[in-house]
């Protein structure tokens, strides 16, 4: 299971209303998750990111995800317009306890930071065995 939380996520919105981005912290990375088969995929939007600013780590089944977006400009220009967000960027997501966090697969292309985060062994379902009555009828016999 994959729960999401971003606590700040309101009032980033209220601030920008009010006060516009020029003043709002940057925003949140936009994100997609889902699950197919025995994997959980998530795709964060990070577009302009260089790969080497990406830090993951989990504690916890706590995923952090941290990232940073310099300004193109160089020291020093006057900037006549700069609207794209720089900064730091974070994102934190709660794994459940069904998921692998040991064998968490990252790659990072054309904008987008891709997850593949597996299912544990231990919670894909099983099939299981029953022994039948030829056993006892062997034994009677």
């Amino acid at each position: 299971m994959l729960m999401r939380t971003d606590p700040f996520r309101e009032l980033d919105r209220l601030t920008q209303q009010v006060f516009g981005n020029a003043t709002a912290r940057p925003s949140a990375m936009a994100m997609d998750a889902y699950r197919s088969g025995d994997d959980f995929f998530v795709h964060f939007d990070l577009p302009g990111i260089d790969p080497e600013t990406i830090e993951l780590d989990v504690e916890r089944n706590v995923l952090n995800v941290r990232a940073e977006r310099r300004s193109p400009a160089p020291e020093g220009a006057e900037p006549l317009v700069a609207e794209r967000p720089t900064g730091t960027f974070t994102r934190q997501l709660f794994l459940g306890d069904t998921l692998d966090t040991e064998r968490i697969d990252a790659s990072y292309e054309a904008g987008v930071l891709t997850l593949r985060i597996p299912v544990a062994e231990q919670a894909k379902p099983r099939r299981i065995a029953i022994s039948g009555g030829d056993a006892r009828k062997q034994l009677s016999g």
